[in-house]
């Protein structure tokens, strides 16, 4: 939990380098949270009408959080030593996906980097 804390504290901070966990555990509780409040959603029967399967809680959620997301996921890819704008190859077809999760499954660059020091070095949450 404390990942998913630390993502939405730096909000839009799109500098610096995400490990492998900080990124990972911020996506699982931002999955597991969304499960909830799309549970909840259903549960109330917000909705924006009959044809929508997503509810307006869950929009405003995944609205929400779409920035420190963003974020994180580009000091991931610093962490690997690649610019945020590689978050484009997403937009080739299936291609795209798969190279993206292959680069946020890898192990980050040892040493500082051009974009900043090893977050492995550095103790945790100090960065």
């Amino acid at each position: 939990m404390e990942y998913f804390l630390h993502g939405i504290r730096n909000y839009a901070v799109f500098s610096g380098r995400a490990r492998r966990k900080e990124y990972w555990m911020f996506a699982l509780f931002q999955a597991l949270i969304g499960i909830v409040i799309l549970l909840a959603d259903s549960l109330l029967g917000i909705s924006f009408g009959e044809n929508y399967d997503f509810g307006i809680l869950h929009s405003l959620y995944s609205l929400a959080l779409f920035i420190p997301g963003l974020a994180v996921s580009v000091r991931r890819l610093h962490d690997v030593g690649k610019s945020g704008w590689f978050m484009f190859i997403i937009l080739i077809p299936l291609v795209g996906v798969i190279w993206l999760l292959v680069l946020d499954c890898t192990e980050g660059t040892r040493g500082d980097n051009q974009y900043g020091p090893d977050p492995k070095a550095v103790p945790e949450f100090a960065y």
